[in-house]
């Protein structure tokens, strides 16, 4: 069968990560919340090192992890702390408590690598699952609640005229981005999720007028770069998380390039 094939199965992950994770980091860049999606990313590593222990299911264990350290981040903004120093400390912390955690696992293999840097050519058909389940979860809940989204977005006292919570509309980008960060682990890997959220988004940036042709225009550039990096990385034998994220910077620079042209031709006109 097709998907007997390992490059077919990996390069359905790919673009699975993609459909889930550049739709949401359109917001991650419109509200400028990158260290945000490190921290719930880099604390996925100690959701793994716990999952391991207790025998459970790696997905679960790094959503609930993801969860947490995405809830607290959320509790603990705007009480007193400078957010991205305060996301800074959670984010290595997190990190750092999982590599340790990890090496306490006395008789459990792991391969540490796979999961900071992704092993997408390992993904077998229950992991397919999980990362178009994840997919199919976010993009519904971005659906569902896309024109309150955008509105907390522009401005949460608008949000609170028009009879939106914000808190909500917060509460729902954290659990997209945990199951983002649980279905892609496998996939790049936590050192790279931040990446392939924030990257396609910025890259789609310059070449859209609205908020939902940004979006389909960093899917777009995701998916491209996910396909893209796969066949690189087997044709070159590179790591294929790695070049994947290095596939979607150059099209971050290329597109950052058209956009300055655009600007200047349009200042040139008037």
């Amino acid at each position: 069968m097709m998907l007997d094939d390992f490059m077919v199965r990996a390069a359905l992950a790919g673009l699975g990560v993609a459909l889930a994770a550049a739709p949401l980091g359109s917001f991650v860049v419109w509200r400028r919340m990158a260290y945000f999606g490190d921290a719930t990313a880099h604390a996925a590593i100690l959701g793994v090192a716990m999952a391991m222990a207790f025998s459970m299911s790696v997905f679960v264990g790094a959503l609930a992890m993801s969860l947490i350290m995405a809830t607290t981040v959320s509790g603990l903004s705007g009480r007193g702390f400078a957010m991205d120093t305060m996301l800074g400390v959670l984010a290595h912390s997190a990190l750092a408590f999982g590599l340790v955690a990890v090496s306490f696992l006395s008789g459990v293999r792991i391969d540490l690598m796979a999961y900071l840097f992704g092993d997408i050519l390992a993904v077998s058909r229950g992991d397919l699952l999980v990362i178009w389940g994840g997919a199919a979860l976010v993009l519904s809940l971005l659906a569902w609640r896309w024109q309150a989204l955008l509105t907390t977005t522009l401005s949460p006292d608008l949000a609170w005229s028009a009879g939106i919570d914000p808190r909500r509309e917060q509460l729902v980008l954290t659990l997209a981005l945990a199951v983002v960060v649980a279905v892609a682990i496998k996939v790049v890997g936590v050192l790279l999720i931040a990446a392939m959220l924030i990257v396609p988004a910025a890259a789609a940036r310059p070449l859209a007028a609205t908020p939902e042709r940004m979006a389909a225009i960093a899917t777009l550039i995701a998916g491209a770069s996910a396909l893209g990096g796969l066949q690189l990385s087997f044709h070159a034998d590179t790591p294929t998380g790695p070049t994947i994220v290095c596939v979607a910077a150059l099209i971050f620079a290329a597109t950052a390039l058209i956009g300055s042209g655009l600007r200047h031709r349009g200042q040139t006109s008037d």
